[in-house]
């Protein structure tokens, strides 16, 4: 693996800032789209996996996280944050001209590259989504009728506070998490809370234009992303290439669990067999 890359773009709210992972040979290219009040850093062991077996990873901050420009965790709009991954394609992509472009997401990310692939056809050979929040059981029904008026009046007001003990059953995973300054600990802006609300609602009314190849992962005792989503998501999109595999006792963040290197690699097995190469 080649020294990583990195850079910046412009972006409503912001710059944002990007990272990469690069392998000596890319056969493939991959963007990775992180969840919300976290950031692309937190994936380097991801990164580093996938560009070992020959994949060139490409992740950024979304505006209000990690090292991008914006309000704390505000995400603006969930249309500004798809319309950031396809600007990071194009960037990854006149990198490395001709390979074929992925999209692995986790949670908020995975919303985010779920509504950009429903809401117009997508130009990638496949996205993988982990954890995603398509079913949203947070939130009590006051928090959710008043969501709305705050984005519009009071963006960056606090509504929800995430538990971090729910990310992942490794407690080093969750005290790294908690000690990351780049990590967003506060409560959750009700801006990006009723964003990623109308992000769930599109996805779910509009599954059937999920016709990209698209990999589900999900934990099966995920307390912050409702696992009954993969059983919405296989149930509803229309793609004729859909695997969704579930994971019996898995935490939030798979990626992150102690059983992480057998949801990698049945990860860069399904991205292999997209490539054509095993």
């Amino acid at each position: 693996m080649t020294t990583g890359d990195t850079g910046e773009f412009d972006a409503r709210g912001g710059q944002v800032f990007w990272r990469a992972w690069l392998p000596d040979r890319a056969r493939a290219v991959v963007v990775l789209v992180h969840g919300v009040a976290e950031h692309s850093g937190r994936y380097d062991h991801v990164g580093k996996r996938l560009a070992d077996s020959g994949f060139a990873v490409y992740a950024f901050d979304h505006i209000g996280h990690g090292r991008s420009g914006g309000g704390r965790s505000n995400i603006e709009s969930i249309d500004a944050a798809a319309d950031n991954v396809n600007t990071m394609l194009d960037i990854a992509s006149a990198k490395h001209p001709d390979l074929p472009r992925f999209v692995l997401a986790h949670s908020m990310g995975s919303l985010i590259t779920l509504y950009l692939a429903t809401r117009a056809p997508l130009d990638v050979a496949g996205i993988a989504v982990s954890a995603p929040p398509v079913v949203i059981e947070a939130g009590n029904p006051v928090q959710r009728l008043l969501a709305p008026a705050l984005s519009r009046w009071a963006p960056n007001f606090g509504v929800l506070q995430l538990d971090s003990a729910q990310i992942s059953r490794d407690p080093e995973v969750v005290r790294a998490y908690d000690q990351d300054p780049l990590v967003y600990r506060g409560k959750l802006p009700a801006r990006t809370a009723t964003e990623i609300l109308r992000g769930a609602d599109f996805v779910l009314g509009h599954l059937d234009a999920l016709r990209v190849p698209t990999l589900v992962l999900h934990g099966g005792a995920d307390a912050l992303a409702a696992p009954v989503g993969a059983d919405r998501i296989e149930a509803g999109a229309t793609a004729t290439d859909l695997t969704v595999l579930r994971y019996p006792g898995l935490y939030h963040e798979i990626f992150n669990e102690p059983e992480r290197e057998k949801v990698l690699g049945d990860l860069v097995h399904w991205l292999e067999e997209h490539t054509g190469a095993q």
